[in-house]
């Protein structure tokens, strides 16, 4: 890590990664519950939510009243707290392993593949966090009556299905949703912070903080969106496995190809929408959170391949 003595580097440099992403996503995830509660609807009751997410949302407030839109708060908030350290900091970590690895000039060339690798495997880990709370999650909000929260939720599922069974069944539809969303999501960033710089003509560190702000702001609603669309399919599909428990005997993969097969492309859609507004938002708001909290912490030293020093 190229440093002077007032920077941090090392491990005190990436647990400072890994508290401003922990921060952002948390943050981010937890103030959007009430939108992924009325995507999860529609993923799972498509014939009672069927009426767009403005709809969905008078519908969950008339049927259940307006706490209902809280549901999944608590393990929405700790899951992506833990996911959000390991998914940032461990981008931070693999993308200067992979530009120490291969040397600056070559990684600057292959940019594009540095970005995609350093963050499919930072996902990978952050998924392992992820999972028993996002499963935990989809199932308080589609089954309100299974448990008043996060620890019992979290307990009941553990004592009934088995950690594997319960926690992990959603753990490859995760890793298909997650892994391709987070290596759209942190190339595009890359990518269209890199050219929103370039097109301002100055590097980044002779720029006003609200610039830099409007520019992760900007980069994150572009990358947010395409990460949306990549990973919807696999997003339907975790809702529903994780809805309720498989027939005995059969595999994950087996009832993916299977709801898959029923679903059609139609339906590995359905929320597409919401999803779109709920993504951008959070990425823009993880993007801009994240390079704040950097700042403050003082964790400036990265080293970075793009065009624009940024």
């Amino acid at each position: 890590m190229v440093g002077t003595s007032d920077k941090p580097t090392g491990l005190n440099l990436y647990s400072r990664y890994a508290l401003a992403g922990a921060l952002g996503c948390s943050i981010t995830h937890g103030a959007l519950t009430p939108v992924d509660v009325v995507k999860t609807r529609i993923q799972l009751e498509p014939t009672v939510y069927n009426r767009g997410m403005i709809g969905g949302f008078k519908q969950v407030i008339q049927n259940e009243g307006a706490g209902a839109l809280l549901t999944g708060f608590g393990p929405t908030a700790a899951g992506y707290f833990l996911q959000g350290a390991l998914k940032f900091g461990g981008y931070e970590f693999w993308k200067k392993f992979f530009i120490d690895t291969l040397g600056v000039e070559k990684a600057t060339q292959n940019k594009t593949a540095v970005y995609l690798a350093s963050s499919a495997i930072a996902e990978f880990f952050a998924d392992v966090a992820l999972c028993p709370l996002e499963a935990t999650r989809i199932r308080l909000v589609s089954q309100p009556s299974f448990a008043p929260g996060l620890v019992s939720g979290f307990t009941r599922l553990m004592r009934e299905e088995g950690v594997f069974k319960g926690f992990y069944s959603g753990f490859g539809p995760i890793l298909f949703k997650q892994i391709p969303y987070t290596m759209a999501k942190f190339v595009v960033y890359e990518l269209a912070a890199e050219n929103i710089y370039g097109m301002i003509g100055k590097p980044r560190d002779q720029l006003t903080n609200s610039t830099v702000v409007a520019v992760n702001l900007g980069s994150g609603i572009i990358a947010g969106t395409a990460a949306a669309i990549v990973s919807q399919p696999a997003d339907t599909l975790l809702s529903k496995i994780n809805k309720q428990k498989g027939a005995a005997g059969e595999s994950v993969m087996g009832r993916l190809f299977k709801l898959a097969g029923e679903l059609g492309p139609r339906g590995l859609f359905l929320g597409l929408g919401p999803r779109i507004v709920m993504v951008a938002t959070l990425t823009a708001g993880q993007f801009a959170i994240y390079g704040d909290i950097k700042r403050v912490l003082g964790a400036t030293g990265g080293v970075e391949i793009g065009k624009a020093s940024h």
